[in-house]
């Protein structure tokens, strides 16, 4: 008699045991399946947007920059001139190691007109040169001057336009605040912002633009993310 209730607890003692180990395993799928859900929404609410910079690099402010965006963990894009590259190489090369991409933006700042296209298209070649030799690696990516551009180059050189949604017009104003208004006030999703890597206040708006908008869920992405996404 005794043998049989010895097995009878036993027995219950199992089957609780089984029971809370399926309770167990309903748990730990059920959160998983929470966590799951979670980072895919977190992935879905991620806004891409680019913030880029012409002219450059300058042998100051660029670094200043340079150093504002390592700090934040933001790449950015960099659309230079062959005749600055050429006068900064250290900085071109420090944009390239720290992943940042780096675009033409003719040699001198010529605009594109139906008389001068072959020395347009001369000082892109030039200007590809120059970052190449630096780099070591191709450009594809142009932001032509004043946005003039010849889709025919696109064939001939391999290279591809890259303009803007969103201009500050940070190179005529030296208002921070103004300049910080004028793009979060226009800012949304896939938005590719101009800016100039040659200003003191340009710098220090941009830095306060990508703290703004990093609080609101941007994430900031090269312009070649944006076009290939």
């Amino acid at each position: 008699m005794q043998v049989g209730k010895r097995f009878l607890k036993a027995r219950r003692i199992k089957t609780g045991m089984l029971l809370l180990f399926a309770l167990g395993l309903c748990i730990t799928a059920v959160m998983g399946d929470r966590i799951a859900a979670v980072a895919a929404s977190e992935i879905e609410d991620s806004k891409k947007i680019a913030i880029t910079f012409d002219d450059g690099p300058h042998p100051y402010y660029t670094e200043q920059l340079l150093d504002g965006l390592k700090e934040r963990g933001v790449k950015a894009t960099f659309f230079v001139t062959g005749m600055h590259a050429e006068e900064n190489p250290e900085v071109i090369q420090r944009m390239s190691e720290e992943g940042h991409l780096i675009g033409n933006h003719t040699y001198s700042h010529i605009q594109l007109s139906s008389a001068n296209r072959e020395v347009f298209k001369e000082e892109l070649i030039k200007t590809n040169e120059a970052i190449e030799a630096l780099t070591g690696q191709e450009v594809q990516y142009v932001r032509p001057p004043y946005g003039t551009w010849d889709k025919k180059f696109e064939k001939e050189l391999n290279m591809f336009p890259v303009l803007w949604t969103v201009d500050p017009l940070d190179w005529c104003s030296d208002n921070v605040a103004g300049i910080v208004q004028k793009v979060t006030s226009k800012v949304k999703e896939n938005a590719i912002i101009l800016m100039h890597d040659e200003y003191k206040s340009t710098v220090t708006a941009a830095l306060q633009i990508i703290d703004e908008l990093m609080e609101e869920g941007y994430e900031f992405v090269t312009v070649d993310e944006l076009l290939l996404d």
